[in-house]
C-alpha cells in the first residue's frame, strides 16, 4: 500500500505523528508536513519525527512533488488533525499547497480520502464544508473517543483513535479491544 499522509496546523499534531509511528513497516508513506503544522508541534510537544526507509517527507511548498499528479499511482490520502483552513481549501478546490494539491488529485482520481478535523465546537461552516466533502466520498473521521474498548489512559484512548482510522484505510492492526 501507498499512503500519503498530510499533518496540518491543528491541535493533535502529536496524533499524526504516533499515526505514522503505528503504521506498518510494509506500508509506503508519503508524508507532508505544512508549517502551520511545524509551529503547532513546538506548543504541544517536543517529539521528533519518525524515522523509517519506508517514510519519504516533503515539504509542503514542493507543489511539483511526484505524489502531486495523478500519474503517481497512491492508494489512499489521510489528512491528520486536519485544519479547518485546509479543510475550507478542499471543500472549495484550493490547491496552493502540495497537501491541498494531492489531495485534490486523489479527489479527481476516486482514491479513498479520510480527513480528520480537530475542532470543537463545530461551526456551521465547518459542518457544510464537511458535508459537501462527504457527499465527494471523503470520509470524514475526527477523532472521537468510543468508550466500550475500555480506555484507561490517554496512550489507549489514541490507540482506539488512530486503530479506527487504520480500519477506514483497511489496515490490520490490533490497537484497540474491538466490540464482541
Amino acid at each position: 500500500m501507498k499512503l500519503v499522509v498530510g499533518i496540518t496546523g491543528a491541535s493533535g499534531v502529536g496524533l499524526g505523528l504516533k499515526f505514522l509511528k503505528l503504521l506498518p513497516k510494509d506500508i509506503e508513506i508519503f508524508c507532508v508536513i505544512s508549517k502551520s503544522a511545524k509551529i503547532a508541534l513546538q506548543f504541544e510537544q517536543n517529539e521528533s519525527l519518525p524515522q523509517g526507509s519506508n517514510i519519504l517527507f516533503y515539504d509542503d511548498e514542493s507543489i511539483g512533488a511526484c505524489i502531486a499528479s495523478g500519474s503517481f499511482q497512491t492508494d489512499a490520502m489521510i489528512i491528520l488533525p486536519c485544519s479547518m483552513n485546509t479543510l475550507a481549501k478542499c471543500a472549495v478546490g484550493i490547491a496552493d499547497t502540495l497537501i491541498t494539491r494531492v489531495f485534490s488529485v486523489m479527489l479527481k482520481e476516486k482514491r479513498k480520502i479520510v480527513l480528520a478535523p480537530r475542532e470543537m465546537p463545530f461551526s456551521v461552516i465547518h459542518l457544510e464544508n464537511m458535508t459537501k466533502l462527504a457527499h465527494l466520498n471523503v470520509i470524514i473521521s475526527p477523532p472521537m473517543l468510543g468508550y466500550y474498548s475500555n480506555q484507561q489512559t490517554l496512550e489507549e484512548m489514541e490507540n482506539f483513535i488512530i486503530g479506527k482510522w487504520f480500519d477506514t484505510l483497511n489496515i490490520e492492526h490490533n490497537l484497540y479491544k474491538r466490540w464482541s
